[in-house]
């Protein structure tokens, strides 16, 4: 299995980016798909988790209301819509899937994990 995000980069505060993750090898939608984050010095967090079909999502308070999971099936990906950014959004961001049915914030229950992509908000 393989991950493959994309759309990172360097932004200003209160503004936008999508990332998206692609996932190969295995039936896309017998995942559940998350996304972390990790800013310099600090350890990885939890950001948004969404099952496999979509019907359930779970933010993290710092980002509810502000960013956006999705995922299509038939793509084989999964989005992040990041809205009104804020310098403390800088991180790189992971996404990761999990076999398991259901969501988790829980980063020990993600079974494959992508590359990581730079998000940089300046103020």
């Amino acid at each position: 299995v393989q991950l493959q995000a994309s759309g990172g980069g360097l932004v200003q505060a209160g503004g936008s980016l999508k990332f998206s993750c692609a996932v190969s090898g295995r039936t896309f939608s017998s995942y559940g798909m998350g996304w972390f984050r990790q800013a310099p010095g600090k350890e990885r967090e939890f950001v948004l988790a969404i099952s496999r079909y979509g019907l359930r999502t779970v933010y993290a308070h710092s980002v509810k209301g502000r960013f956006t999971i999705s995922r299509d099936n038939a793509k084989n990906t999964v989005y992040l819509q990041m809205n009104s950014l804020k310098p403390e959004d800088t991180a790189i961001y992971y996404c990761a899937a999990k076999v398991n049915v259901g969501t988790s914030r829980s980063e020990g229950e993600y079974d494959h994990w992508g590359q990581g992509t730079q998000v940089t908000v300046s103020s």
